[in-house]
């Protein structure tokens, strides 16, 4: 999305097809923070099971820019 310049998000999703809803992993969450801030993050799978999470929630005390002063 970025490459493509978007810039502003809602929202992301994570859609997997597995049983248990897959979270976005630990480089992912980063990069989600750093160009999208605390957005919901929607996990979801194929058989329909949803939980909705901010990005706060997924990576506490977030490194980003403030600590580059």
């Amino acid at each position: 999305a970025v490459s493509e310049r978007e810039t502003e998000f809602a929202e992301i999703a994570v859609v997997a097809d597995t049983d248990e809803l897959t979270p976005p992993c630990g480089s992912c969450r980063q990069i989600i923070w750093e160009f999208c801030g605390d957005v919901p993050v929607i996990f979801s799978n194929l058989s329909g099971k949803n939980e909705i999470l901010k990005m706060s929630e997924l990576l506490p005390r977030a490194f980003d820019t403030k600590f580059l002063k």
